[in-house]
């Protein structure tokens, strides 16, 4: 479901006729332009998506007589539509206006090109209904990679999140993470708005982010490109010391680059987070030093074995 007030807001719509309804049933990311339709073609008719109306369907519209403008669009809104949207500005003909009223959908008005319109739309409907969950931890951007910190609540997440911004990176979330899928292999992380910019620390308080360190600080979203998981340092445990083998958690069907990371005091945070950052971009761009370690070795062990 979408909201009907939020739709038009975020897409800059103009209500031609407000329902009374509060919601519209939209489910896909897709829009349908009704050429076909008003045409009279209705053997595959997507009247499920948002009706998108530009210039060549309101040339055909008003070439129409007034009878037979009245019979199309009778039939065309006779289906369940969620919603009409008329592009360029463009004024609808009044058989439009009367059986939107009569039929209660809403109908919206843009100044956009259908091109632009339909764009923005989809990229809207991508956003609103892509699924969502909310995660524990501290998102932020980092040389550009978006970093999840997660761990158990006083480990210090927050800390190092704040030393981080001190910094010049950026801030995305704290404490509440709202995670969405937004493509079968690209997540978006966000904070909710009602604590958006706020970040707990023990001792202090809550602060606001933005307003210490200004606008740069903060940004409003961030993609998740690799987790960190911080953990109390636990001497008898044997953690990575290679990064030969790379981990992921998977989130929403997604799988991500994951990492352990022990917290104990003498350690600065900030900065194994920005060398974990830097490493991952390395290693998207297909070099791992680990790897280029590992190939060394095996060089040399190779030419030992040849000499004896």
């Amino acid at each position: 479901m979408i909201n009907i007030a939020d739709f038009a807001a975020q897409l800059h719509l103009e209500p031609l006729y407000e329902t009374k309804r509060t919601q519209m049933d939209i489910t896909v990311t897709d829009i349908n332009r009704p050429g076909l339709q008003l045409s009279g073609f209705y053997e595959y008719f997507a009247h499920e998506r948002p009706q998108v109306i530009g210039k060549v369907e309101m040339t055909y519209l008003e070439s129409l007589d007034a009878d037979k403008r009245q019979s199309v669009l009778e039939t065309y809104m006779s289906y369940p539509v969620p919603c009409i949207v008329i592009c360029w500005g463009m004024t609808p003909p009044r058989e439009l206006l009367a059986v939107a009223k009569e039929r209660d959908i809403p109908l919206f008005q843009s100044k956009l090109k259908t091109t632009k319109l339909s764009l923005q739309l989809i990229m809207y409907l991508n956003r609103v209904l892509a699924p969502l969950i909310k995660r524990h931890g501290v998102l932020v951007d980092v040389y550009g990679v978006g970093v999840l910190l997660t761990g158990e609540s006083g480990v210090g997440k927050s800390e190092a999140a704040l030393e981080l911004v001190k910094r010049g990176h950026r801030l995305a979330a704290d404490d509440v993470v709202d995670i969405r899928r937004v493509a079968d292999d690209r997540l978006i992380g966000e904070s909710p708005e009602m604590v958006r910019h706020f970040m707990e620390i023990r001792g202090i308080g809550i602060i606001d982010i933005r307003a210490m360190y200004g606008v740069g600080s903060v940004i409003l979203s961030k993609s998740i490109d690799m987790v960190i998981h911080m953990e109390r340092w636990d001497s008898n445990k044997e953690y990575d010391r290679l990064g030969l083998t790379e981990e992921t958690v998977s989130i929403l069907g997604v799988k991500v680059p994951y990492q352990i990371m022990p917290v104990k005091p003498g350690r600065n945070l900030a900065i194994i987070i920005e060398v974990a950052a830097r490493n991952y971009s390395l290693k998207r761009m297909g070099y791992s030093a680990a790897h280029e370690l590992d190939r060394r070795l095996n060089e040399l062990i190779a030419q030992s074995g040849d000499k004896a």
